[in-house]
């Protein structure tokens, strides 16, 4: 008798375990979802003295991750955190001009921006989230900021180069950017869409390199500076002249980020009121079986 007893109660409480499943399974598809976690896979291409005009796309590494809400059906705002590589070499130049300079850096940065995200498609009223288009474009614009660092080698020993102020300039390593670009989404399940996206960042500093103006005199500074101000003599030319260009300060560097993002719909319903999202009928592959 205590066996069968035992027997039952073990049953009862499987059944009632699933059946909890079951419904916190449909309940997750019933409840709206309007903060979307994104999380992208970039290549980041730098813009600036150090690369030709005609390197339109010079892959690095770049990540991403952010948070998306949607105040309206059309449009949402996005912040994101990025991590973010720059390179330059002269070395790889068309420009025998650039290759005589010979001067390279590389760096990570870190970005920070808000957006906002304007749809091409809106999503129709008191639909739910997974009732959303299937298919997407959007473009974005914004503010945001980037903290770079760039730094070059020499002899197998990375240096920071702002410390070293090789044009004699204390810049700042923050720099005010303006994102904006266009992408296209996929719906690939009722929790997640697949998004490609291009955009550029306009930034007000032009000292990502550590490239902008003219050689300065150096002869009092300590040999490392000396070496990577004015690094022609490693490749067997004279240095050049003080007031000799060295960069070009009419423009800005500028930094372009290629990118795939997942968009994941968290848990989580931001507005107060939901009563109105059940004004419309579900769609029958999420009724509840019965």
């Amino acid at each position: 008798m205590m066996k069968r007893f035992l027997f039952l109660s073990v049953f009862l409480v499987t059944l009632s375990s699933s059946y909890c499943v079951v419904g916190q399974s449909f309940y997750s598809y019933r409840s709206e979802r309007d903060l979307i976690l994104t999380a992208g896979f970039n290549t980041s291409t730098y813009y600036g003295d150090l690369k030709d005009n005609s390197d339109y796309l010079d892959a690095k590494p770049s990540i991403s991750l952010g948070a998306m809400y949607y105040f309206y059906p059309r449009i949402a705002a996005r912040a994101e955190f990025s991590w973010v590589t720059f390179s330059g070499d002269d070395a790889d130049s068309k420009d025998s001009g650039k290759i005589r300079r010979n001067l390279s850096f590389k760096s990570s940065n870190i970005e920070f921006s808000t957006t906002a995200v304007i749809n091409l498609i809106p999503t129709l009223p008191n639909r739910r989230f997974y009732q959303r288009p299937k298919y997407n474009a959007y473009g974005f614009v914004g503010i945001g900021g980037l903290y770079f660092n760039p730094k070059a080698e020499l002899d197998g020993t990375k240096y920071n180069l702002k410390p070293l102020q090789t044009e004699g300039v204390n810049y700042s390593r923050f720099t005010f950017i303006i994102p904006y670009g266009i992408g296209g989404r996929l719906q690939i399940d009722p929790f997640f869409n697949i998004a490609v996206e291009m955009g550029w960042r306009k930034t007000f500093s032009d000292y990502i390199d550590d490239v902008s103006t003219k050689y300065i005199d150096h002869s009092a500074s300590d040999p490392i500076t000396q070496q990577l101000a004015d690094r022609r003599p490693e490749i067997g030319l004279p240095p050049l002249p003080v007031g000799a260009k060295r960069g070009d300060p009419s423009k800005k560097d500028a930094y372009m980020l290629l990118s795939v993002k997942v968009e994941y719909y968290l848990p989580f319903k931001v507005g107060l009121n939901q009563r109105k999202l059940y004004n419309t009928k579900r769609k029958s592959y999420y009724k509840r079986r019965r």
